[in-house]
């Protein structure tokens, strides 16, 4: 489905952030993109969904395919239409837009309005506190219902791979598990999932597959099962033997690079 083959970026023609990176999602899969602030990670949605030029930022070397379609070069709409959302960091819904208006915004690619108008009841059974609250203000939404609100958005489009950007940022451990029940449903309506995420718990927990991504590199990759058995991981990222959860904004990076590089 999705395959980023040894992809470089640099923005404003000197700062190189991604440096050979390789990625696959493959059909009904929810694949993990770990790693902490300033790892690439945004980087690389920008480069799948056609925003780097947006943001000074350019493919220098790589290719990015979808269902064998190249998609550097393409502008956003057409990514969109081709089959991907993006639900980005920080939800950014319209808060002065009542809640089934923000929804609405999402099909503005979608020309089925039949099949938009069932993606909306499929939403709004998915999420029952949108449905109640379908003409208020989504501005009055707890974090969590925002975040609700911006899955429901990307998935008006009719998505056949929908890019998570840190769902789980700001919102407390009970919200960040509904998020994770929702990523495993949205996943079982048959939809791929790329999940960006600093919540290596979290993570690791719903996808099938990881890969962790530091200094624009891809330093550990393989099925989230094994990544949650490995040592390191644990220590790291999952708590060690105390068990509680970490994010990768928690941990030395020197350790971390100090580590790979061995």
């Amino acid at each position: 489905m999705l395959a980023v083959r040894h992809v470089e970026v640099v923005y404003n023609g000197v700062a190189q952030v991604l440096r050979g990176v390789n990625l696959d999602v493959a059909q009904g899969k929810v694949v993990a993109l770990l790693g902490g602030n300033g790892a690439g990670k945004t980087t690389l949605l920008r480069a799948i969904t056609g925003l780097l030029g947006v943001h000074g930022g350019e493919v220098t070397k790589g290719e990015v395919l979808f269902n064998g379609q190249s998609l550097i070069g393409l502008d956003a709409p057409k990514i969109v239409s081709a089959g991907i959302a993006q639900v980005m960091e920080g939800r950014r819904i319209f808060a002065e837009l009542s809640i089934e208006e923000n929804l609405r915004t999402g099909a503005f690619t979608n020309r089925d309005r039949a099949g938009a108008a069932k993606t909306m009841a499929e939403i709004y059974e998915m999420f029952p506190v949108l449905g109640e609250r379908r003409s208020q203000h989504a501005g009055y939404l707890s974090g969590g219902e925002q975040q609700m609100l911006a899955i429901g958005r990307a998935m008006m489009a009719a998505p056949k791979l929908l890019l998570l950007d840190e769902p789980s940022l700001g919102l407390a451990p009970l919200i960040v598990e509904q998020i994770g029940d929702i990523i495993r449903q949205v996943n079982a309506n048959g939809t791929s999932v790329l999940l960006i995420e600093q919540n290596a718990h979290m993570a690791l927990g719903v996808s099938d597959f990881a890969s962790i991504l530091e200094h624009g590199r891809v330093v550990k990759s393989g099925p989230s099962a094994e990544l949650r058995a490995d040592k390191d991981i644990q220590d790291f990222y999952l708590g060690g033997a105390s068990e509680s959860e970490r994010s990768f904004a928690e941990v030395k990076s020197y350790r971390r690079k100090k580590k790979w590089s061995s």
